[in-house]
């Protein structure tokens, strides 16, 4: 009996192989960069800082993460990109953070932190809070007062389509 059961064991151990070595394998499609997934102890491990650096730079206006149950702040991907930018803008170039907020208001990110075009054209959390500035002539208050107001409604329709907040 021994004879005849070890060579069935052998032609089941191989078909077992053949079937595991043939079965295809599930396809992983990755998550959209924009899906608010990390809760905000997650996303601080992530980025190596404490949970109270991401109260902070969103009380500052900097990152917007998206609230879910209540006061649940959950992170995309995208999310934690702008953060390890933000960081290396304050810390290796060393910009304050009200700073950076005038910068951002002035310019894109991209120019701030000097990325390359190769980077930030591909770049998915990028930030654009740069506004035109309406002309008005040197000298005229009153020509400066209606640029402004046009400024600050010119921001007010941006803001309220932008998925970030701007800082001010």
């Amino acid at each position: 009996m021994g004879d005849i059961t070890l060579p069935i064991l052998r032609t089941i151990k191989k078909i077992f192989k053949e079937d595991v070595m043939t079965r295809k394998k599930t396809e992983v499609k990755p998550l959209r960069a924009d899906l608010p997934i990390y809760p905000i102890g997650v996303a601080a491990k992530l980025l190596g800082v404490h949970p109270r650096t991401l109260r902070i730079y969103e009380s500052e206006g900097l990152v917007k993460p998206a609230q879910h149950s209540g006061s649940r702040r959950l992170y995309s991907p995208n999310d934690i990109q702008w953060v390890e930018c933000l960081r290396s803008i304050i810390h290796d170039q060393g910009i304050s953070i009200p700073g950076l907020k005038k910068l951002l208001t002035l310019v894109p990110c991209w120019d701030v932190a000097e990325c390359p075009k190769s980077v930030h054209g591909c770049c998915k959390a990028k930030i654009d809070w740069a506004m035109p500035k309406t002309l008005h002539r040197v000298g005229d208050e009153e020509d400066r007062k209606r640029a402004k107001a046009a400024d600050q409604q010119k921001q007010k329709k941006v803001v309220t389509g932008k998925k970030q907040v701007s800082p001010g």
